[in-house]
């Protein structure tokens, strides 16, 4: 189980996973060696899933970026739609896919070099699919936050 300073930890490298364990034990009140110990801890049981890159935007802001939503067919079956969600995780511009409860089943970010590379993907991911009932795109003027941190109430240290 996590305790307060895994907490503590986890809401500090969500936001910056280069700080090194004396730059952490300047807001944790823990030793270098006892967090870089934690740490290791943390990854090796799965509480920290991955550590990314994010990169800037002068690299990322000439590419095409979409949001599309999904209305999956009404009497859709379950093969039908994991073969889908399958398909669209081993798609690498699929950048996140999540299920929705409500009107719409799925929402898609997708990240293409251009136009050309969207209608393929599209014809090929979701106008090819039966099981797919209707979708909506919205295209990605600019990126305005981007915070995708969970805050992890640490008991007071």
């Amino acid at each position: 189980m996590l305790d307060s300073y895994d907490r503590a930890i986890l809401n500090l490298v969500q936001r910056d996973d280069t700080a090194t364990a004396e730059r952490l034990a300047e807001t944790v009140p823990l030793s270098p060696s006892a967090i870089a110990r934690r740490l290791r801890k943390l990854r090796r049981e799965g509480w920290i899933a991955a550590s990314v890159a994010l990169l800037s935007s002068r690299l990322t802001e000439r590419r095409l970026r979409a949001m599309i939503t999904l209305q999956l067919a009404e009497h859709a079956d379950h093969k039908g739609k994991r073969a889908l969600v399958s398909r669209l995780g081993a798609a690498p511009q699929v950048q996140f896919c999540y299920e929705l409860a409500g009107v719409i089943d799925l929402i898609l970010l997708l990240d293409c070099a251009d136009m050309a590379e969207f209608n393929h993907l599209v014809e090929t991911l979701l106008e090819s699919e039966p099981i797919v009932r209707r979708y909506e795109t919205s295209f990605v003027k600019r990126a305005l936050k981007f915070a995708p941190f969970v805050n992890l109430e640490p008991d007071r240290l």
